[in-house]
């Protein structure tokens, strides 16, 4: 058997369905030995940078580990920004590279580069294997390492020779299994204590209360407070939940703002949030000033970096939760059936008649499933997602703000797809990301996978363009281009669309048509948008540089 083979069995028995990247020389035993295994379908990728986002969103709403494979030297390096988006989002992802040949390495030979130490600074082990006899040992020992304690991506780089060489027949290993990081009880007994102290504070929720809504809003309940979330967490507490106070950060809400700098909260409960500089509102002060501030996380690495905390929780965020519930309930607490109500204070500024981006995207919503997911891009769109657009399903955003990498709504919608194919996937992108990576649509096409790309076509870089005219009171005139018909574009490729002009193109009927056919469809939104986006205090930030 060859070590490409035996490699794809390991896989094959950790669940692995479906395999992302593009074929080249280097990594072609890999691609020939699938034509054997129609358990796993290879995704051939227009790019591998989009390959990596596919497998990042796959890995996200399967709970298990996912692959991506790329050629030595350009293929690998096209990854890297893929892996480093994986490392922040905790996402188990097997990165493998080819390599040239053992015998010419060294030589200056065609796509030569040394992966391993480029890939290092962005996942949890990088490694090149020199010898087929210690292919397997090496996959396992990665794979245990993406999943295991705080899940990640791992690379393995293996030279073309290593792949091809036959090794000696090898029981496969079970699957990698992760072990649960289990919360220390006495500190969740303080905690509790702490808690019951104190009458009123808040509950700051990240991404990483995914998979644990159901007993983070039973503790709230029991507590009484408000919850605010971060803007990746947008999606995971329902618009009609009467403790969502909105979200904080990024093109937050102002309800949740007012909490955070004005309310008379005594307790700050950081569920889940690393408090990076989007969720923070760019390291708001205000947000633990003079408030006992607990932080669960499964990542050591999070607390105290920029914020005091007084107890740490370290442990599985759904068995911290359940501890602290029991722990409350111990001491009194109940789940009260009448609640305080929360309004989210949105930015009601303009016209509802007005064509803008706000206008646009709340009216495309209303003809939308309640179910569909959003995959969101990077762009000025982006802080009207998060500030307008309703949370009406469980899970339903996808939105990349903390790493911030273009293109990657996209792939993301693509992997999500993979993952879920009952479930309604809408993209949200600018033409900026349309022109990194937009060409996967045709990849969306080749797999017959119904997805609704809207790309909001401003015929600039519209976050750059408003950015500098914040901070500079002028914009380059290269941040400006020539408007390009997206839609013919799409249509170019067979692929249906429709282009938005005005408020009153977007309908019921046209909705349907787009999210009803057999493939991919392209809704182009043609619109220049001058109004300030809602970025919130980063609008103060921006403009504070250079004054």
């Amino acid at each position: 058997m060859k070590a490409a083979r035996i490699v794809l069995e390991y896989l094959k028995g950790n669940g692995v369905k479906h395999i992302f990247g593009i074929p080249a020389g280097s990594v072609n035993a890999f691609f020939d030995e699938m034509n054997e295994m129609p358990e796993i379908t290879p995704i051939v990728t227009k790019h591998e940078g989009a390959a990596s986002y596919m497998a990042a969103a796959y890995a996200k709403y399967t709970n298990n580990l996912s692959v991506c494979i790329g050629s030595s030297g350009p293929g690998g390096t096209n990854l890297v920004t893929g892996a480093a988006n994986a490392m922040r989002e905790h996402l188990p992802i097997l990165f493998i590279t080819g390599a040239v040949p053992v015998s010419t390495i060294g030589l200056n030979a065609s796509q030569e580069l040394d992966a391993q130490p480029i890939f290092q600074p962005v996942t949890k082990y990088s490694v090149t294997v020199m010898e087929s006899k210690n292919v397997l040992e090496e996959v396992v020992k990665a794979v245990e390492i993406a999943v295991s304690g705080v899940p990640g991506p791992v690379h393995i780089a293996l030279p073309i020779d290593v792949q091809h060489e036959q090794v000696e027949a090898a029981v496969i290993p079970a699957a990698a299994k992760r072990n649960p990081i289990i919360p220390d009880l006495n500190v969740i007994k303080e905690t509790a204590k702490e808690l019951v102290k104190r009458e009123y504070g808040y509950i700051f929720a990240g991404q990483g209360i995914r998979g644990s809504v159901e007993q983070l809003q039973e503790l709230a309940e029991m507590l009484n407070w408000p919850i605010i979330t971060t803007p990746q967490a947008k999606g995971y507490i329902p618009e009609d939940y009467p403790l969502f106070a909105g979200v904080f950060g990024f093109a937050g809400h102002e309800s949740a703002s007012q909490l955070i700098n004005e309310g008379d909260g005594k307790v700050l409960l950081v569920v889940g949030s690393s408090l990076g500089e989007t969720a923070t509102n760019n390291y708001n002060v205000n947000l633990a000033k003079d408030r006992f501030t607990v932080q669960m996380d499964f990542d050591q690495t999070v607390f105290n970096r920029k914020y005091q905390v007084d107890i740490p929780i370290l442990g599985d965020i759904n068995l911290s939760l359940l501890f602290l519930i029991e722990e409350l309930r111990a001491l009194g607490l109940n789940r009260n059936t009448v609640l305080p109500v929360y309004e989210v204070n949105r930015d009601t500024a303009g016209d509802s008649q007005e064509y803008n981006t706000k206008n646009v995207l709340s009216n495309i919503q209303k003809y939308l499933p309640a179910s569909t997911r959003y995959t969101i891009d990077i762009g000025e769109f982006m802080s009207y997602v998060i500030q307008y657009m309703k949370v009406l399903d469980a899970d339903s955003y996808n939105i990349n703000v903390h790493f911030g990498a273009m293109g990657s709504g996209i792939g993301s919608a693509i992997g999500s797809k993979l993952a879920e194919p009952e479930r309604p996937v809408v993209c949200i992108t600018g033409d900026g990301c349309f022109f990194m990576h937009g060409m996967e649509i045709l990849t969306a096409k080749e797999y017959n996978l119904p997805i609704l790309f809207i790309v909001m076509n401003n015929a600039r870089l519209g976050m750059v363009y408003h950015g500098h005219a914040l901070q500079f009171n002028r914009t380059h005139p290269s941040f400006e281009q020539e408007g390009i018909n997206i839609s013919a574009m799409a249509a170019a490729m067979n692929i249906p669309s429709f282009r938005v002009t005005e408020l009153e193109d977007i309908n019921k009927e046209m909705i349907h048509n787009l999210m009803n056919v057999k493939g991919p469809a392209v809704l182009e939104v043609e619109l220049v948008d001058n109004n300030v986006p809602p970025m919130g205090d980063r609008v103060k930030f921006l403009s504070s540089f250079g004054k």
